[in-house]
């Protein structure tokens, strides 16, 4: 690569963080370029498209801070804390940085980087999930579906009470995670947990998956 694609590239990447961290992996391709001081077409030469681009960031943003939460929530010694802890960081995160909430929903399926994270996300999700009903304070008949969902449906909580009242989404999760504890269930749901696909097809449309 020539000495000024080289340099084009780094600024687009760095403007693609930016804006990425900023409003989500949906932001505008050409507010991009436009950021970079590069024309669109450029961006398109060298990376593509959109998902190319996310690869190129993705991990920086979102990975460590993922990764990290995951960790500590499995090393709470009580099981219910770091269920606790793990829902209530990653909400945060989303609130904080709409990237995650890309992330957590595989909003770019074609994005190898994107999608290869959220299944490391979900299975962090599923593993903190089954530690707490191991240990009996999860009620039973939670799943790592279940957790995926709420995770959709914050995020969007969370971006549009962003201006009018940002903390709303901590309100809402503190509800939720009460009524999750063992002792809290009184009769069964009634209605079996959402499957896989069911879930995907869902949080694609909270997030506006393309």
């Amino acid at each position: 690569m020539r000495a000024d694609a080289q340099r084009n590239a780094e600024k687009l990447r760095t403007a693609a963080a930016e804006l990425f961290q900023e409003r989500g992996l949906k932001v505008s391709l050409k507010e991009i370029a436009r950021r970079a001081g590069v024309s669109h077409g450029t961006l398109y030469n060298l990376y593509g498209g959109r998902e190319a681009l996310i690869d190129e960031v993705v991990t920086e943003l979102t990975a460590d801070r993922l990764t990290e939460v995951a960790e500590h929530a499995l090393s709470v010694e009580d099981a219910w804390e770091g269920f606790a802890y793990y829902v209530e960081k990653v909400c945060e995160l989303q609130a904080t940085g709409p990237a995650v909430a890309d992330v957590v929903s595989g909003s770019f399926p074609r994005a190898e980087r994107l999608m290869a994270l959220c299944s490391r996300t979900q299975g962090a999700a599923a593993e903190v999930t089954e530690r707490a009903q191991r240990a009996g304070t999860l009620r039973p008949d939670f799943t790592k579906e279940d957790l995926l969902l709420v995770f959709a449906t914050n995020a969007a909580l969370a971006r549009a009470a962003a201006d009018a009242a940002p903390d709303t989404w901590r309100r809402a999760i503190g509800f939720f995670l009460d009524g999750l504890r063992t002792e809290a269930v009184r009769d069964p749901l009634g209605t079996a947990p959402p499957t896989p696909q069911q879930v995907y097809d869902v949080m694609g449309r909270l997030v506006g998956a393309s």
